[in-house]
């Protein structure tokens, strides 16, 4: 890769820098502000800060990374794509379902959403015992995952952050969709029978701060989905029960059990491993997609569409408390 360019300077735009260079060395890493704005201020790992998609489109980049706010990815990505730019685009792939219209149907460039959790080690094993059948007929999924939101930015006021702003694609099941993405993935469509949402009173923020959700899957498990931006102590865990047996995913310790008849097994156990690992599986999967397409772990346009069809469905079916 000589020239790849990344659309948006916060967070998780400075890991994707970072990752880039430490992938590619020698490339080229183009910024760009989400907004467009100027930007006076050092870019850490950029060799050069563009000021619009139409200088981006003219450098004509090997791939680029839209990292910028939710409501800003199609807008963003239509020109790219259209010009024949591949693009990752970050999660989710927009903030409503209506912007969905506004990707290009027809675009030959590779386009992917990061959807990173699935580049975990214990995802993957996961997913193939799944596939396997390991657990025979599935019959009950609970997934808990939750963390105060101060404590995830804690340099700034988490009220004035993306998460808690609703023009920019904050709220709970926005910025916690990952849990969606890799249950479908796992597990196929999921058909929604209750949710319950609880609004932003507790943190003061205009964003839903949890979100309670019962769904099933079309071979009739059922799953309990919790999402909050309240806990204290963080957690992020998936059980899946099967009538041969469980799985448990703790994803904060990189641990993977099977609990059988026969006893309890440890499959993976990695509570030192580099998360950021996971990023960089991501960006070389992608990669390897430009050079020869194929079966990979990477999220398509498809499948994070089907997130979004999902979320807009929970929000207006929800109930809510404040």
């Amino acid at each position: 890769m000589e020239r790849i360019a990344v659309i948006g300077l916060g967070n998780i735009s400075a890991r994707h820098r970072r990752n880039l260079r430490q992938l590619h060395p020698k490339a080229d890493i183009l910024a760009m502000a989400a907004s467009g704005r100027p930007v006076t201020e050092p870019v850490a790992d950029a060799s050069l800060v563009l000021p619009s998609l139409e200088a981006v489109m003219a450098a004509a980049p090997d791939y680029a990374v839209i990292a910028s706010p939710a409501p800003f990815h199609a807008q963003q990505a239509e020109p790219l794509l259209g010009a024949g730019i591949p693009c990752l685009i970050e999660k989710p792939l927009v903030a409503e379902a209506a912007q969905l219209a506004l990707l290009p149907q027809a675009s030959k460039a590779v386009a992917a959403v990061g959807y990173c959790l699935r580049f975990l080690p214990a995802a993957g094993q996961l997913k193939a015992l799944l596939q396997a059948n390991a657990l025979g007929q599935l019959l009950h999924v609970s997934v808990n995952v939750g963390q105060h939101l101060a404590q995830w930015r804690p340099h700034i006021d988490y009220r004035q952050s993306v998460s808690a702003n609703r023009h920019l694609g904050g709220g709970v099941l926005l910025e916690l969709s990952h849990e969606l993405d890799y249950l479908q993935w796992l597990l196929g469509p999921l058909a929604l029978r209750h949710a319950l949402l609880r609004g932003g009173n507790l943190l003061g923020v205009e964003v839903e701060c949890g979100a309670d959700l019962c769904l099933t899957t079309q071979g009739g498990a059922v799953c309990q989905v919790h999402m909050d931006l309240l806990q204290s102590q963080p957690q992020r865990h998936c059980q899946i029960v099967g009538e041969l047996g469980r799985l448990d995913w703790d994803l904060l310790a990189n641990r993977l059990t099977l609990t059988t008849a026969q006893g309890q097994e440890t499959l993976y156990s990695a509570p030192e491993w580099d998360k950021n690992g996971m990023y960089l599986a991501m960006l070389q999967s992608f990669e390897a997609q430009l050079n020869r397409p194929g079966p990979s772990s990477l999220c398509t346009l498809a499948e994070a569409a089907q997130t979004v069809h999902l979320i807009d469905l929970i929000k207006t079916e929800a109930d809510w408390i404040p």
